[in-house]
């Protein structure tokens, strides 16, 4: 058959709206991979800002290698496009399936990263020549034409791929799955519709063997989804020390609960956050009462929680009775559900979100400061995951402590988990600093958590420093005393303040700091 009559045969309207409806799907699922890569960083490693670089960074310049080495390929469109989607949908499709295993069993996250997003990259880079030459085949349009087309597509493909991920894919599916859903539609997109659209332009054997490597692709990808449940399963655990008895993903953070046997037989039930320990149970009580107690000392009637959603810091502020309300903000309400729910948690807070004195808000703590809450509190607890991201620097930066003090009243007290003095000096003296920076006075202490080692806070006030002091009547508590909290505030010469600067919105310093000292140790 000859070109035009091959041409012919392809009926230009809706051989050209079927091209184009697989550049918009393939437009999509590109965007989708990219994502995926971005979101499964942060969620293993944190540092959103430093992921999202080398993804993004890493696939531009594949995509230009990509574009380049599609040239040769524009003689044989079709089933070089047919092989580009194929080898597309499976290293994209089972791309996040493929970096939690680097990241669980063999620790080597970052480099397999970098090569997935770069194939990623060069097979999405050779898709717009081989696609472009395709079109031009299908309708005798003009190259001008033919970009204008295929870009318009592309964009509003991107468009959607990138609001289906967080919207869609990610509540629906989990990140797993979703991208291997993504590749098996990106398979049938890219492969089916050109090997039909152009199957009289390829020899039979050719055909065949495309069709026969989709059907593959699809088995491949399909037998992957069955197992991703006990796969993703395997590899948490391989995590994690002890056995996991609940993990779920949220749209915030990766949430497990782990248990085994602890100090004298009982058991030890452990909370991480995205990969970091929250509490163990064994020791969690010195924890918690260093957080809250010395913020308790003044007035109390109101008290405000940001974060906390695990209820242990509000079951140590609900044991004053003349505590007459507590406002809890945690942006999951996952995390509250559990707190409220999960048997052993609610045993361990003591039921305490049940409390009538409580009020549960999910929300992000520093959206819902700016909207300037009505009333004034007399105590706030800051008892934040550490500032690992981007996403969580914010709310250890100058202005988040700004906001805390419009929502505190003149003489009330404000307490910060700062981090580990010992192991992250500059980052807990830069969390020092930045209060002071918004104006607070400040009393910096220091304990030990055995399974934190030792730990930090700041206890801050409006009007000038607080002292470290309890109040006269204290509820009977298991570790702090008196005199442990005076003693808390002297700081042996090694963890002593450092020359450091304030963080900000603008300039994120605490994690610019918490990144290099945990690097090191």
């Amino acid at each position: 058959m000859s070109q035009d009559a091959a041409g012919a045969a392809l009926r230009p309207g809706p051989a050209r709206f079927l091209l184009l409806l697989a550049v918009f799907i393939c437009a999509a699922c590109g965007l989708v991979y990219e994502l995926a890569l971005v979101a499964l960083g942060s969620y293993l490693v944190g540092n959103t800002v430093l992921q999202t670089s080398i993804v993004l960074s890493v696939m531009v310049f594949a995509m230009g290698i990509g574009s380049l080495a599609a040239k040769p390929l524009q003689r044989r469109a079709a089933g070089a496009f047919a092989l580009v989607e194929g080898a597309l949908a499976l290293i994209g499709g089972l791309s996040v399936l493929m970096l939690y295993a680097a990241f669980a069993w063999l620790n080597i996250y970052t480099v397999a990263m970098v090569a997935v997003a770069f194939c990623v990259g060069v097979l999405i880079g050779a898709e717009i020549p081989l696609l472009m030459t395709l079109l031009q085949r299908i309708r005798r349009q003009d190259a001008g034409r033919a970009v204008a087309d295929m870009f318009a597509v592309d964009y509003i493909g991107a468009l959607i791929g990138g609001l289906s991920f967080p919207l869609l894919l990610l509540p629906l599916l989990g990140q797993i799955k979703g991208a291997l859903v993504v590749g098996a539609v990106n398979a049938v997109a890219g492969m089916v519709v050109v090997l039909w659209l152009f199957r009289h332009r390829m020899r039979r054997v050719v055909r065949a063997g495309l069709w026969a490597g989709m059907a593959g692709v699809l088995a491949v990808l399909g037998a992957a989804f069955v197992f991703a449940d006990s796969f993703e399963v395997t590899a948490r655990q391989q995590l994690y020390r002890d056995p996991i008895v609940h993990a779920e993903r949220t749209p915030y953070q990766d949430i497990v609960i782990t248990r085994a046997p602890g100090l004298a037989g009982g058991p030890d039930l452990r909370l991480f956050l995205d990969g970091d320990l929250q509490f163990s149970s064994v020791d969690e009580y010195r924890y918690h009462e260093a957080l809250v107690h010395p913020a308790l000392a003044g007035d109390r009637s109101s008290v405000l929680v940001l974060g906390g959603g695990d209820a242990l810091a509000l079951r140590e502020v609900l044991r004053y009775e003349d505590v007459e309300r507590v406002v809890l903000v945690d942006l999951d309400p996952a995390m509250t559900r559990l707190g409220r729910s999960y048997g052993p948690l609610v045993e361990l807070n003591g039921g305490a979100l049940e409390d009538p004195r409580v009020t549960v808000v999910n929300e992000d703590a520093f959206r819902w400061l700016r909207e300037a809450p009505p009333e004034k509190f007399d105590a706030v607890l800051v008892d934040l995951p550490d500032p690992k991201s981007t996403a969580t620097a914010k709310l250890y930066s100058v202005e988040f402590y700004t906001l805390i003090s419009r929502a505190m009243a003149p003489d009330g007290r404000l307490v910060v988990q700062a981090g580990s003095p010992f192991f992250a000096p500059r980052t807990y003296w830069s969390i020092e600093t930045s209060l002071r920076e918004a104006g607070f006075g400040t009393t910096p202490y220091q304990v030990d958590v055995p399974t934190f080692g030792n730990w930090g806070f700041v206890l801050a006030g409006r009007q000038a420093a607080p002292p470290a002091r309890l109040a006269g009547q204290v509820p009977e508590l298991r570790f702090l005393d008196q005199e442990v909290l005076s003693a808390a505030t002297v700081f042996p010469l090694d963890r002593r303040a450092e020359e450091v600067q304030a963080s900000t919105l603008m300039r994120p310093r605490v994690l610019e700091y918490r990144r290099q000292e945990w690097r090191i140790n």
